[in-house]
């Protein structure tokens, strides 16, 4: 998939491309690629639900279920990607802090086999700091929804921010 700079045209990222955008790695790494980017407006991001996620060793073994925190996580990382493709290849996101979620639902299980799709909408972004509404959906069925909001920062100011908490 090649990647689209202009930013009044779609864009997509390969998993390459996501690990460029993200500073997440596996196991923690929880988007396989990006089918469509508008701009700093929506995103839609992909997860390839399989066995060999080493959450499902605890979460069930006996009827494997994706933790919801996690769903959520996708969907952060989804918009995080996002912001940092609208801000440009320039800008190297070394930290992403998850500053709320707020109305969180979720609406049915996902199980190994399913292939999950991160809606992600900006609400509304103030400098480094940005708000959205997100949707995981299996087969156009919504598994999750909330709004969550984050901060893009670098190292040094990662550290200010929390010697300051």
């Amino acid at each position: 998939m090649d990647d689209v700079s202009s930013k009044s045209e779609l864009g997509r990222a390969d998993i390459v491309r996501v690990m460029k955008l993200l500073p997440h790695r596996y196991p923690f790494l929880l988007v396989d690629g990006i089918d469509e980017m508008d701009g700093d407006n929506s995103a839609i991001g992909r997860k390839n639900v399989t066995i060999n996620e080493p959450f499902f060793q605890g979460h069930f073994p006996q009827y494997p279920v994706m933790p919801g925190v996690l769903i959520i996580e996708g969907l952060a990382q989804t918009a995080g990607a996002l912001c940092v493709h609208s801000i440009g290849e320039d800008y190297k996101a070394e930290l992403v802090y998850f500053m709320g979620i707020d109305k969180a639902k979720f609406r049915r299980p996902v199980v190994p086999g399913d292939v999950l799709h991160y809606h992600v909408k900006k609400i509304r972004n103030r400098g480094r700091v940005w708000k959205f509404y997100g949707e995981a959906k299996v087969n156009g069925q919504v598994a999750a929804e909330a709004e969550i909001s984050a901060m893009l920062a670098d190292t040094a100011e990662a550290r200010a921010f929390a010697s300051s908490k």
